[in-house]
This record gives structure tokens, C-alpha cells and sequence, in this order.
């Protein structure tokens, strides 16, 4: 992958439907990966860098969102 930084424009539809793509992406290559396929878990590795910059560039709002669920769940479990 190229280490050259681009600002784009795009509508947070847009990003959350390149988000949607690049997971089902990183099923079908952890599949690939499993059977064998030593190109298909480097190229898996870089759609989880990428997925990982997108989750931490993304307004912080929606991150805290998806998280406020599983916290609550999480401390739950923790004080019974």
C-alpha cells in the first residue's frame, strides 16, 4: 500500500458504505487466510490497518455510539 496521505471528500453515507465493503472484504480474505493463502492474510492485514485508521478518524461521536452498548453490557458482567 502507498504510505502518501490524500484528503478526499466523502459523506459519512459514503464512508460508512466504504466501512461496510472493506468488512465484508476482510471475511472473505480471514476465509481465504484460513485455507492457506499467505498473499490473501497479507492483503487481510492491510484491510484491518485501514479499517482500523477509518474507525479512529471517524467523528468521535458515532465510535462512542457502537461503544456505549458493549460498556454497559461489559459492566454488567463485571458487577453481576
Amino acid at each position: 500500500m502507498l504510505d502518501e496521505k490524500q484528503k478526499l471528500e466523502i459523506s459519512q453515507d459514503e464512508l460508512a458504505l466504504i466501512e461496510a465493503a472493506l468488512h465484508t472484504q476482510s471475511k472473505i480474505l480471514g476465509v481465504q487466510a484460513s485455507a492457506g493463502g499467505s498473499k490473501a492474510l497479507a492483503r487481510l492485514n492491510d484491510v484491518k490497518r485501514v479499517l482500523a485508521t477509518i474507525d479512529i478518524q471517524k467523528p468521535s461521536r458515532s465510535r462512542t455510539d457502537k461503544r456505549g452498548v458493549g460498556s454497559i453490557f461489559r459492566m454488567s458482567r463485571l458487577f453481576g
